[in-house]
């Protein structure tokens, strides 16, 4: 096992990376037994020891940015499990109706309290929007604001929210421009908690596969579902969002996004985190949009992405104390390296996050190309009372 290691040292070094080092992102090998499984089974091998408490590093998040700006994660991609996958990828249509409820149920339905204590005051488990706000919660607002704003909502319009989650933007939504919104997921967990969050409000929130939605919304918005649905299922769920979306309607797609196209996921990430996901390219969303949509805009800020990762991972860490009685220890180094992996992976820009604004024909008075939120926060908050005002003024006519 030793005879492996000047090999992996080298390789490591050439990111920056020292075994035993000083330095935050440098690797502490706790276990010999590391350099023959990262040779056999790449990087399942590497996420496998971290859990079972082989290696540490003190910055996981910086390891990470070292060794996917330099490459280093191509030296291991190709392994016997990740072949499989990828034939299986291929033979087999991993996100059919049959298997996708339990691809959802693996990661979405480990516990509500997990995620209330990660996750901002309103749930949003997608890229907040840190643009001139001041912690997460605002973020995740300005997100929301953004992606309302996009759509040019309007008082009494009906949308349609695919993967609604706990209900977070179809709650904003309602209250901040009321809007009339359809959620739907697959996850009963998240269905149980997002109709008790909406609970007087024209919400409707539905345990329901998009592949069985077949009625009109003015908008329909989807943000971080695409990711579970298959480069075979690209041209359905299209399909579907076109049938149901009216003429001179918007359809908002969030997704993260990879730079090469892929037909599956790391295989850490599809054993452990998310099973059977895998990241659209602009090649394969392209693909799949041609002839049904006009793309209006394509917004990418994948580095924002970083920064709610690491306020994620410093709230579930601030609260492991209270959560560790439902979660054993390895779980907590589980969450942790998916975390703080993931934070690398976008500070190293090898994934983005993509906001791609599409209509069916084209609109005919043009799209407003939004990036800057409010100035400040007094001008966020202004914002909201004129919308209300609005929506009351469009009431009373």
């Amino acid at each position: 096992m030793k005879a492996h290691k000047p090999k992996i040292q080298s390789l490591l070094e050439s990111a920056d990376i020292q075994i035993n080092g000083s330095r935050p992102w440098d690797i502490q090998v706790l276990d010999e037994r590391l350099y023959n499984k990262l040779l056999v089974h790449g990087s399942l091998g590497l996420g496998e020891a971290y859990m079972d408490g082989w290696w540490e590093a003190e910055a996981l998040d910086g390891f990470f940015h070292r060794v996917l700006s330099s490459g280093l994660d191509q030296n291991y991609s190709i392994t016997p499990r990740a072949v499989l996958e990828y034939l299986g990828a291929v033979i087999a249509n991993l996100q059919n109706p049959t298997r996708v409820h339990g691809n959802i149920q693996h990661h979405y339905d480990i516990g509500n309290e997990l995620y209330k204590a990660m996750l901002d005051q309103r749930m949003v488990y997608t890229c907040a929007y840190w643009d001139e706000v001041e912690n997460l919660d605002e973020a995740q607002e300005a997100k929301l604001e953004l992606v309302c704003r996009k759509l040019g909502l309007r008082h009494g319009q009906r949308i349609l929210d695919i993967g609604c989650g706990w209900g977070s933007f179809a709650k904003y939504a309602a209250e901040n421009y009321g809007a009339s919104v359809v959620g739907i997921t697959i996850s009963k967990e998240q269905v149980e908690l997002a109709r008790k969050l909406c609970e007087g409000l024209p919400v409707e929130i539905r345990l329901q596969d998009y592949r069985d939605v077949d009625e009109k919304f003015d908008h329909i918005v989807s943000l971080g579902m695409i990711e579970h649905v298959g480069y075979k299922n690209y041209k359905t769920y299209m399909e579907m969002v076109s049938r149901c979306l009216e003429d001179n309607g918007v359809f908002l797609l969030q997704t993260i996004g990879s730079n090469i196209s892929v037909r599956t996921t790391d295989p850490w990430i599809s054993k452990y985190i998310f099973p059977n996901s895998m990241l659209p390219s602009i090649k394969q969303i392209a693909q799949a949009i041609e002839g049904r949509f006009v793309m209006e805009d394509w917004h990418n800020f994948g580095i924002h992405y970083d920064k709610t990762l690491m306020a994620w991972f410093q709230n579930f860490d601030s609260h492991w104390d209270v959560l560790k009685k439902d979660y054993p220890e390895r779980f907590y180094r589980m969450w942790k390296y998916y975390l703080l992996s993931s934070a690398g992976a976008f500070r190293s820009r090898k994934i983005q996050l993509w906001q791609i604004a599409l209509s069916k024909n084209g609109l005919t008075e043009g799209f407003e190309t939004l990036r800057h939120m409010a100035s400040s926060k007094e001008t966020f908050n202004n914002h909201f009372k004129t919308k209300k005002n609005e929506n009351i003024h469009q009431i009373l006519q």
